[in-house]
């Protein structure tokens, strides 16, 4: 990713570069609009987000000036940057361990182990806490949507919760780690481009999540009981075909690399599957293929986007956002801000909070140093409004694949409302970089550690 960096800071900035991400987000967006202003059904996902995103490549290959042969280069830098191929791995498993897991008879066993044991009142609550677990046990919102959604939907389905109601917990909860975990891609990459430690990020960043996912969880037990209890026919389940699940995230906190921890998971979800009859080995192999398919559309927008945001920063798109949000900066307080908003709309572009990271990094520092901000708590807000913005925005993968599992039953909007979790981490953050007082107390308590940056 070092060439990356580094032509984000050597671009001239040019509006014009910046022209094929709003040709992506307008015909993506502007097509979801539109169809669900005329009342088509999940309007927001009729029109495949790959083929947007070709359109921006599209107009970035016409547009730009540079050789042909040296767009193809760029385009192919960024759809093949480390980043963007560990995602991509990283779907691939989820989606493979989701299919397996289901097919052995995972889910409904979790499904209807969940009804026995939590009261339905508390359901929603229920969710956003495992959903928190997982994500900070395996550092990815990806992996945990994955595994928990379709728990998630059967869980609404069979108990009467609101089903809008049951995945705003679960993504909420899925941004929780994806924030917090120091197994994130997104920590290590706000920690690496700030040089501050990791422990130090955390230990920064708890002290705004907690409060902020404190308050999720009361909301939830507050609102999250449903209206009617739909009876259910039997709560019979099998403990054994639970333990993938738990399996997994045992190995997650064990401190195993989140691929090792997928790949295992798919073998003992395989396992119990043959033991129980559930599938025959080539069956087997085929659910995992089905797995993989099923995240087509995530990997392919992952690739373009990722293509996309590399010729755009070699433009001078991205070094124009940041020379405007420069311009507006007069202070500690402003330039906190200017990180949080120059985070939040490459977010919004790429779709990808661990890109948007990377890409913004290195002038986040250059900020923090010239207007006396803490590196850390630069990391902790470069994190924080990357992962706020990944959990709103309708066509992030994490939004696609929760949706998903919902199979039509409901859409973007009626889901939007609830992801009260995402809201109140912005508002916390946004407490903490206006209150110096408490930003103060918090700093006071990390001034005992020895090189927590580095020179």
């Amino acid at each position: 990713m070092q060439s990356l960096k580094q032509e984000t800071y050597h671009a001239q900035p040019s509006a014009l570069g910046l022209v094929p991400f709003f040709i992506f987000i307008i015909v993506y967006l502007g097509t979801g609009i539109y169809l669900e202003l005329v009342g088509v059904k999940m309007g927001f996902y009729q029109l495949p987000g790959p083929v947007a995103a070709s359109v921006g490549v599209a107009s970035a290959f016409l547009l730009f000036k540079s050789n042909l042969n040296q767009k193809f280069d760029d385009f192919l830098a960024g759809c093949g940057d480390k980043n963007i191929m560990t995602m991509c791995v990283i779907y691939l498993l989820a989606g493979a361990f989701a299919v397996v897991s289901k097919a052995m008879g995972g889910v409904d066993s979790t499904v209807n182990l969940g009804l026995t044991y939590i009261p339905v009142e508390y359901l929603a609550a229920g969710l956003f806490v495992i959903a928190s677990f997982i994500s900070t046990a395996i550092g990815t919102s990806v992996g945990a949507i994955v595994a928990l959604g379709p728990i998630a939907v059967g869980l609404a389905q069979q108990s009467g919760l609101s089903m809008a109601l049951a995945l705003a917990a679960v993504m909420g909860g899925a941004m929780f780690g994806d924030n917090l975990s120091i197994i994130s891609d997104t920590t290590i990459a706000s920690t690496r481009t700030q040089d501050v430690a990791m422990n130090d990020k955390f230990r920064i960043n708890l002290y705004i999540a907690l409060p902020a996912s404190l308050l999720t969880i009361v909301l939830l037990l507050v609102y999250g009981k449903p209206e009617s209890i739909a009876p259910l026919s039997t709560h019979d389940f099998q403990f054994v075909k639970t333990l993938p699940y738990l399996f997994v995230l045992v190995l997650a906190l064990l401190g195993l690399n989140v691929f090792l921890v997928l790949f295992v998971g798919i073998l003992l979800s395989g396992a119990i599957g043959l033991y129980y009859g559930s599938f025959t080995l080539l069956s087997f192999g085929k659910e995992i293929y089905h797995g993989f398919s099923g995240m087509q559309e995530i990997f392919l927008l992952s690739l373009l986007t990722g293509g996309i945001a590399f010729m755009v920063t070699r433009e001078g798109g991205v070094a124009w956002v940041i020379s405007k949000i420069e311009k507006l900066i007069v202070g500690p307080k402003s330039a906190k801000v200017g990180i949080a908003s120059l985070v939040s709309v490459v977010d919004l572009a790429v779709a990808n909070n661990t890109v948007a990271i990377v890409i913004v990094g290195e002038i986040t520092k250059k900020i923090s140093v010239k207007f006396g901000v803490d590196r850390r708590e630069g990391a902790v807000i470069l994190d924080i409004f990357s992962c706020v913005f990944q959990g709103l925005i309708p066509y992030g993968a994490q939004m696609l694949i929760l949706l998903g599992f919902a199979k039509g039953s409901v859409d973007f909007l009626a889901v939007l409302p609830l992801l009260w979790y995402q809201g109140l981490l912005a508002i916390f953050t946004l407490f903490y970089i206006f209150s110096g007082t408490y930003s103060a107390w918090v700093l006071r308590g990390l001034e005992s550690k020895a090189g927590s940056v580095q020179a």
